[in-house]
């Protein structure tokens, strides 16, 4: 292991790997901390991405362990619910060592050009699905565009800038067609009045069955809310019902009948005879279409691992549980003559809730954030939904329970 060796511990060799990870990491404390400029994002993200070149091969290995902790330390919050916090520290370790190892890996060839190509190779890298990682991220609020071809061009700017005098001020060339010319692409917004609720409930009393009445209750008083303000729209977070909502026949009807004053968006659980399904139900005019998830969170909803060791998994950290069905393509829902892509947290942040979306400029996203919250979560989601409403030049309207509500233009 390369960690046994003493330069490995050197303390210069590991305060320039945790200034590096900070600096790669401050675009979403400052987002957290409501902190948001886009000369300061602009200078740390080009200050970050020249430490991550230039710095020695071994500062590399803090430098994503570091990062690893920064960006991913919640996923361990969701381990109390799962009854297994005794793994937290482990889980947090782990996810410092894969950066770790990532990172260092960047430096296989312990050239600047080399180490280049392969950050940027990284921009690809979605281990286990898992794509959160993105290092174009740190340009979201920023001067520079986010695009692969702006990430590569800015790889090239810091590049220059690590070479001799002479080449150095040649680095405002691929600057300057990095640069965000376009910043707020106009979109027109529907002409609805769309109400999205705020529902709090705390993950550890979600599910259990002498809270159920109570917790329906909230959210059909969210929806009369929404009549007696006359809304067109009322959105509810993700799984906010916390039963099977298609086999409750009473509650579809009766959303069923309210439906014929206001469309409706709201998350529960489905099943049939193939298994169990996270959804969006849309009721409109006493008729339903049900959503089902697209793209399910690795180790959350499904393991994405051979069929053997999934069944282990699922028997030792969730009781026998099976992973959930999910839904082949995506959903648009059909709102007062606008389309409108149903996306079910995580799948709000891949490429693949988006395809086919080119005449589609809206999606309600809905989200359950109490698995994580407090943490930086919810803000590294908003990012990164920032970024894909960017990509592809969409409107996201996104209901979380556990955080805040936000629309999310490009």
């Amino acid at each position: 292991m390369f960690l046994v060796k003493p330069e490995y511990f050197n303390k210069t060799i590991i305060i320039k790997g945790l200034i590096t990870a900070i600096l790669i990491s401050a675009f979403i404390y400052l987002e957290y901390l409501n902190f948001n400029f886009k000369i300061l994002n602009t200078f740390l993200g080009l200050l970050g991405l020249y430490f991550l070149i230039t710095i020695p091969k071994n500062s590399l290995i803090y430098a994503g362990f570091f990062t690893g902790i920064f960006w991913f330390y919640w996923i361990a919050n969701s381990f109390f619910y799962y009854e297994v916090a005794y793994l937290i520290p482990f889980a947090v370790l782990g996810f410092g060592l894969a950066l770790s190892l990532l990172f260092y890996l960047t430096a296989f060839i312990n050239k600047a050009f080399f180490r280049i190509c392969a950050i940027f190779a990284l921009s690809f890298i979605e281990p286990f699905n898992f794509n959160w990682f993105k290092l174009e991220l740190l340009f979201i609020d920023s001067y520079l565009q986010t695009s692969k071809i702006a990430f590569i061009l800015i790889l090239l700017a810091v590049f220059l800038i690590t070479r001799k005098l002479k080449y150095k001020f040649l680095a405002i060339v691929p600057l300057l067609f990095a640069f965000d010319y376009n910043p707020n692409l106009k979109i027109k917004e529907p002409n609805l009045k769309i109400y999205m609720s705020k529902i709090e409930v705390k993950q550890d009393q979600k599910w259990l069955k002498q809270n159920q009445h109570l917790i329906v209750n909230k959210n059909i008083n969210e929806i009369d809310k929404a009549i007696d303000l006359n809304y067109d729209l009322v959105i509810l977070p993700e799984t906010t019902l916390p039963l099977l909502l298609n086999k409750d026949k009473f509650l579809m009807q009766y959303l069923k009948e309210k439906s014929q004053k206001i469309d409706i968006v709201i998350g529960a659980m489905s099943s049939d005879e193939k298994g169990f399904y996270n959804s969006s139900f849309f009721f409109s005019k006493e008729k339903v279409v049900i959503a089902n998830k697209v793209v399910l969170v690795p180790f959350g909803e499904e393991i994405p691992l051979p069929s053997f060791l999934t069944d282990l998994i699922n028997k030792w950290f969730y009781n026998g549980a099976q992973d959930y069905i999910k839904a082949v393509t995506p959903t648009d829902f059909n709102i007062n003559g606008y389309k409108f892509r149903s996306a079910i947290c995580y799948e709000a942040t891949t490429n693949k809730i988006f395809e086919n979306i080119n005449d589609t400029k809206y999606m309600i996203a809905i989200s359950n954030n109490a698995w994580f919250t407090p943490s930086i979560e919810p803000i590294l989601q908003k990012l990164l939904m920032k970024y894909y409403t960017k990509k592809y030049n969409v409107i996201i309207y996104h209901v979380a329970n556990g955080s805040e509500n936000y629309i999310i233009k490009p």
